[in-house]
């Protein structure tokens, strides 16, 4: 089987983790008889070495031209240099980014593929604390700040730094399914996916430590996505008003119950749509849609297909 190449290309200023993850978390997907599914090679412009931000430098194997046989190319973050400063890249480099089957950035890695104009009119995110300068530098991208990662199709953008790791991971679970994804998290140590956005790392005043959390309710909400659960009753378990616990949440995980509910419903309906045989119907009802109506609805806004045609994608391994 041919191994899926990615391409990660190195600039100036490079933050070495982010340029390390792809290394890692692709090259840890493998079939249950231990075959790799992924190349990851490393590349500059020229060839060139590139100095990295903390301190030591990297010397790419490849130059530009590799980018021809890659099937995904990489972005890493970078702390400093012209597409952070005034949104620009070279020409050579705007002109090797484009017309590739997918491209993905980690962190600011996203100036560099909005300065190509791949993202003009297209939905993006980047690190939190540099959202306000790459706004300033790209108004024509649709940037959402308080996401883990974008995936639109044939370019994907990440959040800072460990949002890397969830993007390469999404990608695995896109093209491999999620017992390829999950047995890779497990390989690397890490969650099969982190519930909320980035808005919950945002620098904020700590919330008052003699308040109850809603981690205990959360879990508790997770093992129960199969029953309703109002607001009213949600608020009860977590023993605080209605008022309170809404605040509280969307502090700690950077978004509403309602959405965060409605996540983890979609993420066991995608999981039972690929594990299982069961129906449509009682998918729905484990998940707590309810119908096969409102599961159809809500997984077509969260991955753009219906149920069947969902199945139909990710068993195909």
């Amino acid at each position: 089987m041919r191994r899926h190449r990615v391409a990660v290309l190195a600039l100036d200023h490079l933050a070495p983790l982010d340029f390390g993850i792809p290394g890692q978390v692709f090259w840890a997907a493998e079939t249950p008889d231990g075959e790799k599914l992924y190349e990851v090679v490393t590349c500059s412009e020229g060839r060139k070495p590139v100095r990295c931000s903390a301190g030591y430098t990297v010397r790419p194997d490849h130059d530009l031209d590799v980018l021809d046989t890659a099937d995904t190319v990489l972005v890493p973050g970078i702390h400093a240099g012209r597409p952070l400063k005034d949104g620009t890249i070279s020409d050579g480099l705007r002109a090797a980014l484009h017309g590739r089957p997918r491209v993905m950035s980690i962190c600011t890695g996203a100036f560099v593929l909005a300065a190509a104009g791949l993202l003009d009119g297209r939905p993006a995110t980047t690190h939190w604390r540099e959202a306000p300068r790459f706004a300033e530098l790209f108004p024509q991208v649709k940037l959402d700040p308080d996401v883990l990662f974008v995936d639109d199709g044939d370019v994907l953008t990440s959040a800072g730094v460990a949002a890397g790791l969830d993007l390469c991971l999404h990608v695995i679970r896109r093209d491999h399914g999620s017992e390829v994804a999950n047995r890779t998290a497990r390989r690397c140590v890490m969650p099969p996916w982190r519930e909320g956005g980035q808005a919950q790392y945002v620098e904020r005043p700590l919330p008052d430590e003699t308040a109850g959390g809603t981690a205990a309710t959360r879990e508790w909400m997770l093992a129960h996505l199969a029953d309703p659960l109002d607001l009213n009753a949600l608020a009860a378990h977590a023993r605080m008003s209605v008022r309170t616990f809404t605040r509280r949440f969307r502090e700690e995980t950077g978004m509403s119950p309602a959405k965060w509910l409605a996540g983890q419903r979609v993420r066991h309906a995608r999981h039972l749509l690929e594990a299982t045989d069961l129906g449509v119907e009682e998918v729905a009802r484990r998940a707590g849609f309810g119908t096969a109506v409102s599961l159809r609805q809500h997984l077509h806004a969260a991955v753009g297909v219906a149920p069947l045609a969902y199945r139909h994608t990710f068993r195909r391994i």
